[in-house]
């Protein structure tokens, strides 16, 4: 199906912002002219709504939204990079290793270990109530020496696992001689 194209009639007067006079509704020429407009809304082939919008806030920001993904300043996408705030609630591992959360996450964070004289697990939870876990280690031991060490980060669900990192570390008497690191991101 072809897709029509249309330009909208322009007036355009110097005294309206203009360089021209248009004594008549001419169209726009798409090469030169602008549309001035707070907003545009998109549409698909059946809708006929205000679902999917471009426009500029009071602050002068470009904001895109859509039903599926909400509403985003141009800012926050891409080339403008995370803001301050967000970066510090990322659930990324590298936000965790070494030892868990830090700022942008809620105070009272608890750290629990499990295992005896060799830990096997250390697991960093919202509360002390144990209900949604942040990030955990999982540590297995050849004798006196870790084996693998497992990191995971979860969701703000507390149980959905968004990444891993195994590392495999092999060892010449006590000095670890490598590491092997696999990364899963679900």
């Amino acid at each position: 199906m072809a897709k029509d194209r249309v330009h909208p009639l322009k007036l355009e007067d110097p005294a309206s912002g203009g360089v021209e006079t248009d004594e008549f509704p001419t169209s726009l020429d798409q090469n030169e002219d602008f549309v001035d407009a707070r907003g545009v809304t998109f549409q698909n082939a059946t809708s006929d709504d205000e679902a999917v919008v471009a426009e500029r806030d009071a602050e002068n920001n470009l904001v895109l939204t859509d039903p599926v993904a909400g509403s985003w300043k141009l800012s926050e996408l891409g080339g403008g990079g995370l803001t301050e705030s967000a970066h510090r609630i990322v659930r990324q591992l590298i936000h965790f290793i070494d030892e868990g959360p830090a700022e942008g996450f809620a105070t009272n964070a608890y750290r629990e270990v499990t295992g005896s004289l060799f830990p096997s697990a250390f697991i960093w939870w919202e509360s002390s109530a144990k209900l949604k876990k942040i990030v955990s280690r999982e540590v297995t031991w050849t004798g006196p020496f870790p084996a693998t060490v497992i990191w995971k980060i979860y969701d703000t669900d507390g149980s959905t696992v968004l990444a891993t990192v195994t590392d495999t570390l092999t060892y010449s008497g006590p000095f670890e001689t490598s590491r092997t690191r696999a990364i899963v991101v679900v």
